[in-house]
């Protein structure tokens, strides 16, 4: 069984991507990248200009190649009625996303929607460093929810 996770913020150009090549990293390290699929995307169209998405924020790409991840194939999209179906998790990066995605998928009655630092055990927001300039403490807060992430997954497989 494949483990299908979508990653959702605001523009899918920052923390997103972040967090969907962060985890990606996480499941290859570990040789079990068959069993999980992942992907990000925004819950808005800011990014997104005549069809095409734009590609990762220059400094959010910055910081993943300083940990020796590359994202230069992606490009921002925006969330689809589809996606709730497809995917099994939708890890939203703050409350807003949150709110945005239960509206859009009228309350999230698969209980599939949940914020990336809940599973730390710290139900907390990352702040979005497209406004604040701080991608350190955005990198370093996606990849400790990632870690989370990923061990509670990999505990449920076993």
């Amino acid at each position: 069984m494949t483990i299908k996770i979508l990653f959702v913020c605001h523009g899918n150009i920052c923390r997103s991507p972040m967090a969907e090549y962060i985890f990606r990293k996480l499941v290859c390290d570990a040789g079990i990248s068959d069993e999980f699929e992942m992907a990000s995307a925004a819950t808005s169209s800011e990014e997104i200009w005549n069809g095409r998405g734009n590609p990762v924020y220059p400094a959010a790409k910055q910081k993943l190649y300083e940990h020796s991840i590359n994202c230069d194939e992606k490009r921002a999209r925006q969330i689809t009625m589809k996606d709730y179906a497809y995917y099994d998790l939708l890890i939203g990066m703050d409350e807003m996303n949150i709110r945005n995605m239960q509206q859009m998928y009228q309350n999230d009655p698969d209980r599939k929607i949940h914020l990336l630092l809940e599973y730390t055990g710290i139900h907390r927001e990352i702040s979005d460093p497209w406004y604040s300039g701080d991608f350190d403490t955005a990198y370093h807060e996606i990849e400790k929810g990632c870690v989370a992430l990923f061990e509670y997954l990999t505990n449920e497989l076993k």
